[in-house]
């Protein structure tokens, strides 16, 4: 029997010696416990070497798939069917197609399984002329590559490049905006009027370097810069400039800044260039939905293009927006909608109302396309083309329905309210025409009567009132005084009040006027009325027509 063995180096094919000790599966481990052991059981009969990595890895893909190299192919052809004899395998699919397309006698078994154990555990002394640091070497190249292969990745797909580069351009646009500022407020002390006059940064530090000093500008031609209109303003305000006057060194050293600030915006503008074919290279599809930076500052954010497709759509959606999603969730309101995804082209030109949808939808279309470029085999860009007409069209309807509303068209009709007009011309009022009397003499007597009536009654009113507020008054001074006496003087008097019977008011027809006489009964002040008289020092009792106050009065 000969046993079909792969290694990282080549092929080999061992011709088993003593077939007797394969049916103890059990303790035929210990035949191999030595390389002098190993000699007995099995001997290397052929060895086809691999010339390099590239070789073994597409011997090995071959194997991976379930296909026979064209190398395998002539080893098998020369060595197994010469000699007649089944050969041993350890991959059962491999052993189906040798069987199919070269007629050989495949087996496995664990039989076979452990013979495989045993050989690697003895590689070095069964395979002569192979060195174990050649064997190290290869075997790790062939990792690499194997590994490369199986997650199809592509060494020209390096996302790395992409989260510098991103990374780069911000920092970049930042010391940009730093020394153009600077550059801007330096020479606005000599000519204050052209930063009004030029509003393009680069345009500015580019006529400055031209120029210099704001003296050259009248004989400076600056129709390479500028167009005609601005040169010409430009020119006449250098003329009665406010500005102070410099040293040619000062002059010199902002035209060292002029000339960093022209030097960094075109390197910026070439590495933009850059990260626009890494984008198209690496995620053609996510630059496609969301464009070069924010795929890249997503791409960034979350480290790697692999990372980035384990993520869900919902984080991606808020990905950018970690402070504002945990500051909402501690003070319990509503969660952010977008971070960095709100830079995309499609939610920027949504009205304010539906960015939060077209956020969400976008976020799902993009996962999807993040997934394709980061697993998929193919690097062209339709699905990403085919999503964003999608969205579009979505976007489209979501627009056309507010405009429904509006103009009360299609389905959504606009409930309008009746119009009815309303003139503000005042009309002719025919009633003042009329010179007969509303009412009759007797019934304008009865109501000038009931005036004066309700004048008098009002007069008494009052003089009571007045009356009975200076009772009180007496009645005050009077307990002040009695406070005064000794305690015997008061038991006294409380005996006297207990036999003071009640006597009852005379009952009087009720008064229709709201006047009320007064009246002096055995030294109590009373009201007239239907009531009683009570024998305590203050109290109320009602009428029929008012609060009667009865004061007690001491002597």
């Amino acid at each position: 029997m000969l046993v079909l063995f792969e290694t990282s180096v080549g092929y080999a094919i061992f011709k088993v010696l003593n077939e007797k000790k394969l049916q103890e599966v059990d303790s035929l481990w210990k035949e191999f416990e030595t390389p002098e052991k190993a000699n007995k059981i099995v001997k290397l009969k052929h060895f086809e070497k691999f010339q390099d990595t590239a070789e073994a890895l597409a011997a090995f893909t071959a194997l991976m798939e379930g296909k026979i190299n064209k190398q395998l192919k002539k080893v098998l052809k020369k060595i197994v069917k010469e000699a007649h004899e089944p050969l041993a395998v350890a991959d059962a699919k491999l052993g189906g197609v040798i069987k199919e397309k070269l007629n050989l006698s495949c087996i496995h078994s664990p039989v076979v399984n452990e013979l495989m154990r045993g050989i690697r555990s003895q590689m070095d002394g069964l395979i002569p002329g192979v060195e174990p640091r050649e064997m190290a070497a290869m075997c790790l190249g062939l990792a690499h590559s194997l590994s490369r292969y199986r997650l199809k990745f592509s060494a020209d797909k390096v996302d790395t490049m992409i989260v510098q580069a991103i990374s780069l351009l911000d920092d970049l646009d930042k010391e940009l905006n730093n020394y153009i500022m600077r550059c801007r407020e330096w020479y606005g002390w000599h000519f204050p009027e052209l930063g009004k006059i030029i509003s393009d940064n680069l345009t500015y530090c580019k006529c400055l370097q031209k120029v210099g000093d704001r003296k050259n500008y009248a004989s400076a031609t600056l129709s390479e810069l500028l167009p005609e209109e601005v040169e010409a303003e430009v020119k006449a305000a250098a003329e009665i400039s406010m500005g102070t006057e410099v040293s040619e060194e000062d002059i010199c050293n902002i035209l060292h800044l002029c000339t960093q600030v022209i030097e960094i915006s075109e390197y910026r503008t070439q590495l933009y260039e850059y990260l626009q074919n890494r984008m198209m290279a690496i995620a053609p599809n996510v630059t496609v939905m969301v464009g070069e930076l924010v795929g890249a500052r997503l791409i960034a954010h979350a480290g790697s293009l692999l990372n980035l497709a384990k993520h869900a759509a919902s984080t991606v959606q808020i990905l950018g927006a970690e402070k504002a999603l945990f500051r909402a969730l501690k003070s319990r309101r509503d969660t952010p909608k977008y971070g960095l995804i709100y830079h995309a082209s499609l939610v920027g030109q949504t009205s304010p109302k539906h960015k939060g949808k077209i956020s969400r939808m976008l976020a799902a279309k993009t996962v999807l396309a993040i997934r394709y470029d980061a697993f998929g085999e193919d690097s062209s860009s339709a699905m990403g083309v085919e999503n964003r007409a999608k969205l579009e069209a979505r976007l489209r309807t979501l627009e056309d329905r507010g405009i429904r509303k509006i103009s009360g068209t299609g389905k959504a009709l606009a409930k309008a309210e009746k119009y009815e007009y309303k003139s503000e011309v005042k009309t002719y009022d025919p009633s003042g025409d009329s010179t007969l009397p509303t009412c009759s003499k007797k019934r304008k007597i009865e109501q000038v009567d009931n005036a004066d009536e309700i004048t008098e009654k009002k007069a008494k009113k009052a003089k009571i009132k007045i009356k009975v507020e200076e009772e009180e008054e007496e009645e005050e001074d009077k307990v002040l005084v009695v406070e005064e006496e000794t305690p015997v003087k008061k038991k006294k008097k409380k005996d006297k009040k207990k036999h003071i019977k009640e006597e009852p008011v005379s009952e009087e027809e009720p008064c229709t006027s709201t006047a009320v006489p007064v009246c002096l009964l055995s030294g109590l002040v009373l009201t007239a009325g239907q009531g009683r008289v009570s024998p305590f020092k203050s109290t109320l009792i009602r009428s029929d027509q008012a609060f009667l106050k009865i004061v007690l009065l001491k002597y």
